[in-house]
């Protein structure tokens, strides 16, 4: 189902369906940028965001669901060697080579089941930030918070979508204020039957997914109902 048919507060800016993202470019089967999720991942998403209004807090997603033709398109991209356009801020300190096995681009995911998204918490008095637009300078994510993109998100430590050792959970070298935001964001995903990732501070999966084995491929399109 569509999230904005039960959580229309929660910032939706789906990166893979422009070109602010690892690639550089839209990535196959994201024709529309609209989150798509099961039900029960809505509903439980629909919740935190409930959770957190309290403290004048909302949340910003980055990714839903993720066809499996976008998941083989991130593959043939990080076979690609030549492809380094986005390198500067996604990726600054990691050989693209490695990037499989590090964990950060995979042959399979759990995107894909429709009960996995990528998310961040924004304050909801924060004003509004100016998108990012093809062309602009690329920094990188491991930066500070006041240094890096303008995301208008609580300080994580790092930017969305970044490789590096510095947006895993535990990570040395982040802020007092970042950790505590990573804690606080873990603390009421879990209360609301989401499990994170381990090597991605933004990453999340719904505990008891409804289609723990099965990996959809329709597009995301403006009509998607999801699965």
């Amino acid at each position: 189902m569509r999230l904005s048919a039960v959580a229309p507060s929660i910032l939706q800016d789906i990166r893979y369906a422009g070109g602010h993202n690892f690639v550089g470019g839209p990535i196959a089967g994201y024709d529309a940028a609209e989150c798509i999720l099961t039900e029960r991942a809505a509903t439980a998403l629909a919740a935190v965001s409930y959770d957190l209004e309290s403290e004048g807090l909302g949340l910003k997603v980055y990714d839903c669901y993720r066809p499996a033709g976008a998941v083989a398109d991130f593959a043939a991209w990080a076979n690609d060697p030549n492809r380094l356009e986005m390198q500067a801020e996604f990726y600054p300190r990691v050989d693209k080579v490695d990037l499989f096995d590090l964990g950060y681009v995979a042959s399979r995911s759990g995107h894909s089941r429709g009960s996995t998204f990528d998310l961040a918490i924004r304050r909801l008095d924060a004003a509004p930030v100016g998108p990012w637009k093809q062309g602009d300078a690329l920094v990188d994510c491991t930066l500070p918070d006041s240094e890096r993109f303008a995301d208008g998100i609580l300080d994580f430590g790092t930017g969305y979508d970044c490789f590096d050792v510095r947006a895993h959970h535990g990570a040395i070298g982040i802020s007092p204020e970042a950790t505590a935001n990573r804690e606080k964001l873990a603390t009421v995903m879990a209360r609301n039957g989401f499990k994170l990732y381990r090597e991605e501070w933004w990453h999340y999966a719904l505990a008891e997914e409804p289609f723990p084995d099965t990996y959809f491929s329709f597009p995301v399109t403006r009509s998607s109902s999801g699965p």
